[in-house]
This record gives C-alpha cells, sequence and structure tokens, in this order.
C-alpha cells in the first residue's frame, strides 16, 4: 500500500461547536474509510506556538506516510498560503505529510526532518468547493486536501511546488550553553500548568541539576512524588524536554511565566539550600 490511509486532525476549535463533526464529515465524504485521529482541538484560539509543539511532541507516534491535517490560522481569509508538505529522509517513502497554513505551525516537525517536498494548494478540484469561506478553510481546503492525499493523490497533483526555504518557521530559542549552564526558554505550557522548555533530555541525563526561573531555584527530581505536594520541581517529561511544574499544582500561576520565557538549567547542586 502507497499511503497510510490514516489522518490525524489538529485545531483550536474545541468541541461546543459542530467545526471538527463538518471537517469529518468532508472527510467521510471523500472516502469513509480512512482512519480519522483526534489529536486535539483543545488548543488555545490562534496559539500557534502550542499547536507547533503539539503536532511536533505527537507525529512520532504514527505510522509513516500518515496525513497530519492542523488548523490554527489566525491568518485564515488573509495572503498566508495553504500549503502540503512531505518530510522525512527517503523520497520514495515520505515519513509523513503536514496539510494546513503556511504560519509556523509545522516548524517544530520541519526543525526534526528534512521537507522532501512542498505544495502551494492552488488545485481546487481537491478543495470542497472552488470559493471556499474566508473563514474556515478547514472545512473547504485542508480536510478535503488531507483525505485525497490520505487516499493516494500524489502531492504534486494538490498544488504548485514552493521552495522549502520560503516556508515560515516559528525559531524557538536555541539553548545556549557552558560549562555548567544551559539557557533556554518556555516552549510550551500543558493542560496541566506546566512549564516544558526547550532544553532536551540529553543535556541533563545522568547529571546532578536544578532549574531557574526568575528569582526562584527548581530542584531536579526523577518525577512528582519525589517532591512533596505543592513544591516546584524541575524534572525530564515524557516529550523528553525539561519541564517544571508543581506537585499536584499548576506551575504557570505560581510562576506566572509563559511561552518564549527563559529558563536556565544549572548543572550542579546550588550551593544555597534552596535546591535541596
Amino acid at each position: 500500500m502507497s499511503h497510510s490511509e490514516i489522518l490525524t486532525l489538529l485545531t483550536d476549535f474545541g468541541l461546543s461547536d459542530p467545526y471538527v463533526g463538518v471537517m469529518k464529515g468532508i472527510i467521510a465524504q471523500v472516502n469513509r474509510s480512512l482512519t480519522v485521529i483526534d489529536l486535539t482541538h483543545h488548543i488555545p484560539p490562534q496559539n500557534i506556538h502550542l499547536a507547533r509543539f503539539a503536532l511536533m511532541t505527537a507525529m512520532p507516534y504514527f505510522p509513516a506516510r500518515t496525513v497530519h491535517v492542523a488548523v490554527v490560522d489566525p491568518g485564515v481569509g488573509s495572503d498566508r498560503r495553504p500549503i502540503a508538505v512531505a518530510f522525512g529522509s527517503d523520497p520514495n517513502a515520505p515519513m509523513g505529510f503536514l496539510v494546513g497554513p503556511d504560519n509556523g505551525l509545522f516548524s517544530g516537525v520541519l526543525s526534526q526532518y528534512p521537507v522532501l517536498e512542498a505544495v502551494e494548494l492552488t488545485e481546487s478540484q481537491y478543495w470542497w468547493t472552488a470559493t471556499p469561506s474566508s473563514t474556515f478553510h478547514g472545512r473547504d481546503i485542508f480536510a478535503p486536501v488531507g483525505a485525497h492525499l490520505a487516499s493516494g493523490v500524489p502531492l504534486q497533483k494538490l498544488g504548485t511546488t514552493i521552495a522549502v526555504d520560503s516556508l515560515v518557521m516559528l525559531h524557538s530559542l536555541t539553548p545556549q550553553r557552558t560549562k555548567h549552564t544551559l539557557t533556554g526558554c518556555i516552549q510550551a505550557v500543558d493542560h496541566f500548568g506546566n512549564l516544558v522548555t526547550n532544553i532536551p533530555a540529553s543535556e541533563v541525563n545522568g547529571q546532578t541539576w536544578y532549574a531557574a526561573v526568575k528569582d526562584v531555584t527548581v530542584p531536579g527530581r526523577k518525577t512528582y512524588s519525589d517532591s512533596a505536594p505543592g513544591e516546584l520541581l524541575a524534572f525530564v517529561g515524557s516529550h523528553s524536554w525539561v519541564e517544571i511544574a508543581v506537585n499536584q499544582g499548576h506551575a504557570q500561576s505560581v510562576l506566572n511565566l509563559g511561552i518564549g520565557d527563559a529558563v536556565q538549567v544549572i548543572l550542579h547542586h546550588p550551593h544555597s539550600s534552596q535546591g535541596d
């Protein structure tokens, strides 16, 4: 089989309105045998940064050639491009495909995997309508294109090839390292209020370390139960990034930090008693 027939959906639409259901209805009209998996529809409205993170961290768990349709699109109806992208290392066997707006949403995935080909979605025969709504490209363009792609329509038939280096990228600050210190930033805040940094697990594994944010020192731990309820802790989360959390609490509320705020990791015990 040359295609996976699996399609994922990620949006900021929520579930109280019928928008997600309508997209699934369009997909079913293209090919009702597709497997459609909801990654999440609770991205905060217009939060491209969190959508970028969610897609990047979910993508590795899907079979090769899965089509990921993602619609967090504050620029809908503007001149931002609707795109589809093939990514991976083998042009003859893409790892997967991305369908959605060219607004940086895909930059997390594309920071980790090479782009094989990218097209601007100009072929309206693969849309739901040749005159799409100016506010709902998820229904009129992205859902049907994703369904056609998951059903085996070649990427090249969906639109006009565009230069890889023209894709919009949201560049997360690359952690800077000195002998004992890593300086990075918060790249996501999850449902539990955990602050997920862009400092990878590989930088702290096997070492004694702690995190520092603002004037607060946060001890590095293995898991939540290594701290008392209500205490701050830092640990390597399931996404393999350093996170800051409160055991049975909400770190974002406690620290009043958000995406882009600076975090340091120090690779030894602090000299004060704060870190123990």
